[in-house]
């Protein structure tokens, strides 16, 4: 599993796997990226950021307050080819973003300001490595009854990597293979459910594509 440790170390060029030389952002870059999403913080309010994957189970980032919250707006979906973590170059999996349409449960967690910068700069390290993301200030409607304001990472429609076809047929089997440094896609996956279940939340189109992986895995062992 990932952890904080890890992050803290890693070199983006090889902890992950092999990443393409073309799409591997620099220190600079993700610096930029996150000193840009830091100049349009609402009203320096308190910073938010919004889990809807594998931040949800590890987030690895410390915060002072976690509550559930839905993303109105935006679905989820395996719209990311995996070429590293937990694929390969000659062995692409999918990867979770959101892309526009519908609405998403999950976590929204509090940062603390005083460790602001140093939290944001380990989620810039594990996010953005190859730019992917579009850092994005949404509205989040809490569990509680409260409305704030969250960083959430989207889709960049304009990536290489971006994949336009993640139906459950089309994403399954890539997903029922595919694995790499952290592991399988599979287990990304499957975490993701039980994640949901824990919570009481529940996203329809996921269940079916747990469901396709689950017997491919079972009919065509891969891993």
């Amino acid at each position: 599993m990932l952890t904080r440790d890890f992050l803290l170390k890693a070199d983006c060029k090889t902890a992950f796997g092999t990443i393409e030389e073309s799409l591997l952002w620099t220190c600079e870059q993700r610096a930029s990226s996150l000193a840009a999403a830091l100049a349009c913080r609402p009203d320096h309010s308190p910073v938010w950021i919004f889990g809807y994957g594998s931040l949800m189970w590890n987030p690895v980032f410390e915060s002072d307050e976690v509550a559930s919250g839905t993303l109105r707006g935006w679905h989820r979906a395996f719209c990311l080819r995996l070429t590293a973590g937990r694929g390969t170059h000659n062995q692409p999996g999918r990867m979770l973003a959101l892309k526009e349409g519908g609405q998403t449960s999950g976590l929204a967690f509090r940062l603390p300001e005083e460790k602001l910068h140093e939290e944001l700069e380990l989620l810039w390290k594990r996010e953005m490595i190859t730019g992917c993301y579009l850092p994005t200030w949404c509205e989040l409607a809490l569990e509680d009854g409260r409305n704030v304001t969250a960083l959430v990472f989207i889709m960049d429609p304009r990536h290489p990597l971006y994949e336009a076809d993640s139906c459950a047929s089309t994403i399954a089997p890539l997903i029922a293979r595919a694995s790499g440094p952290l592991g399988t896609n599979a287990q990304y996956l499957f975490s993701l459910e039980q994640e949901l279940v824990k919570r009481g939340m529940h996203d329809k189109c996921l269940t079916d594509l747990v469901q396709q992986v689950r017997e491919l895995q079972s009919s065509h062992p891969y891993v």
